[in-house]
């Protein structure tokens, strides 16, 4: 091993050792000031890699979401936050990695798939930025085309009440109490094929992907995902109901 890698390595050791030492001072800090609840701690997987994706309300969701998770979680975050002096400490500390969210940044698609075959959990935001509504929007294909291809478990995240807190930049902050839930869905793989065998566009797959998400959500934070989660329920009632 050649020293800059041996630097490399042993840089990112020392950044681990410092997520360690601050994680519980960041939780006990959301828990003061947010109130935080966290449900489904037990589905997260032990080790292996998985792809972590969540709706995105406010500047700290990846701090929070840092916080909150029992394994680091390394973001894939947008170029713009290493130019950003606080933020870009934070992200380096993280292990974050920057992706072009204007060009179809290949680069950053085939590093987050390395780091998920390496055994590490990436996080993902694939709204691409947060929300102004509160509400689930269109999302970026990005993420379902990672899972797929690293053949590794999707563990859908939901965020809730962040968009009530401060200094969120120009996102309109939401009135009411500043209390944030963080709900951790069960891990689950994207079907590769549909029913009849053939493949399933991305887009169908996008939408397999952010339903999981839309689940754990209230009804007011689905946006426009809020139809297709009624209407997947009503797919499984009538799937119970049918006579074999």
């Amino acid at each position: 091993m050649s020293k800059q890698a041996e630097y490399q390595v042993s840089h990112r050791r020392l950044r681990y050792l410092i997520y360690c030492i601050l994680r519980p001072f960041f939780m006990l800090f959301f828990k003061i000031t947010t109130r935080l609840k966290v449900e489904g701690l037990e589905n997260v997987p032990k080790s292996g890699g998985a792809l972590m994706v969540s709706n995105h309300l406010h500047n700290v969701d990846p701090v929070l979401l840092e916080a909150v998770f029992p394994r680091p979680v390394r973001f894939m975050a947008k170029k713009e936050v290493f130019s950003i002096p606080f933020a870009e400490w934070v992200a380096r500390m993280t292990d974050s990695f920057a992706v072009d969210r204007g060009n179809p940044d290949r680069a950053a698609l085939r590093h987050a798939q390395t780091r998920l075959l390496g055994g590490v959990i990436v996080g993902m935001f694939p709204e691409g930025t947060r929300s102004t509504t509160g509400g689930l929007k269109d999302v970026f294909p990005g993420a379902a085309a990672i899972a797929l291809r690293a053949n590794v478990p999707v563990i859908p995240t939901a965020i809730i009440g962040t968009d009530t807190l401060p200094g969120n930049g120009s996102k309109p902050r939401r009135p009411g109490p500043k209390r944030v839930t963080v709900r951790i869905g069960k891990p689950f793989y994207l079907h590769r094929e549909t029913e009849d065998g053939s493949r399933p566009d991305l887009a169908e797959i996008t939408d397999q992907m952010m339903i999981e998400v839309a689940r754990l959500l209230p009804e007011n934070y689905r946006g426009i995902y809020a139809d297709r989660v009624r209407e997947s329920v009503q797919e499984t009632v009538e799937e119970v109901s049918t006579p074999v």
